[in-house]
């Protein structure tokens, strides 16, 4: 399947109209009440997020009947949801709020991801910033680019590659088993600069429009990355599983490592993982 020009402009709309009736007016207006926690104190959840992804599905179920929808508060209650990857068909995986941390704590540091897979391939793209109001956006095979509020284009390019020492990027650590965390830590220094922002919505952005080079996470839950990979790739640039491996949705595990190029890539597997 190949989305349209329309159908690109029609999903567009359904993510700036979710933004703006469910997401926009709670932020910086949750309630004590409108917060809690799922697997830990750093995987919180919020009304918005619920309220976010219900109608993101009803939408995407309107828009293209007959297309499963699967979200990340709808799999955190249920997840055998996850199954459903591992089959062939055509599914739509949802993020409704990525960088719930950040959106929580009133930070205007977040986004929404959406994603159409078919089995383990990745047809398209869609990171919202419901702050911002565009939206970047990634076809298998046709590029990546963000779309402004009035409808023009700007290509996204990855960065050219550079000698690890001169890379930055976000290292998202805090998740790493031991004794990988340690080694990482150590080493991160010998770049030239690491951050993590709490968002991946917002990292994949800048690293496919060339701002950074680099990025490592060990979470690879599909709505946290499925949009942002075919981002990356699309832009040029180069990503795959810590083993080498290329980047399957309904893998779960293996973490994950981006760079310029394969030759950046093994570089810096090198630098960081390696023993």
């Amino acid at each position: 399947m190949s989305l349209s020009p329309d159908e690109i402009t029609r999903i567009v709309s359904l993510l700036r109209e979710v933004s703006a009736t469910e997401i926009m007016p709670r932020f910086r207006n949750l309630g004590r009440e409108d917060v809690r926690t799922k697997s830990g104190p750093l995987d919180p959840v919020t009304v918005a997020d619920e309220a976010a992804e219900k109608a993101l599905t009803a939408g995407l179920k309107a828009l293209f009947p007959g297309i499963d929808v699967i979200g990340e508060e709808s799999a955190s209650a249920n997840p055998d949801l996850l199954h459903r990857l591992q089959e062939p068909g055509l599914v739509w995986v949802i993020d409704p709020i990525d960088g719930t941390a950040n959106y929580a704590s009133d930070l205007p540091l977040f986004g929404v991801m959406l994603a159409l897979l078919d089995g383990d391939k990745i047809l398209a793209g869609f990171i919202h910033d419901p702050v911002g109001d565009d939206t970047a956006i990634a076809i298998a095979g046709g590029g990546a680019w963000i779309r402004s509020r009035n409808g023009a284009r700007k290509r996204l390019t990855a960065a050219a590659a550079v000698p690890v020492t001169q890379m930055t990027g976000a290292l998202s650590w805090r998740f790493l088993d031991e004794p990988l965390k340690t080694r990482v830590v150590s080493r991160m220094a010998r770049l030239a600069a690491s951050f993590d922002l709490r968002c991946a919505a917002h990292q994949y952005r800048m690293i496919a429009a060339g701002h950074c080079h680099m990025m490592l996470f060990r979470k690879t839950l599909p709505w946290d990355h499925c949009a942002g990979i075919l981002l990356f790739t699309e832009a040029g640039g180069y990503a795959a599983r810590y083993d080498g491996t290329q980047y399957r949705p309904s893998e779960t595990t293996g973490g994950l490592l981006l760079a310029p190029d394969k030759a950046s890539w093994e570089a810096l597997h090198k630098l960081l993982l390696e023993e």
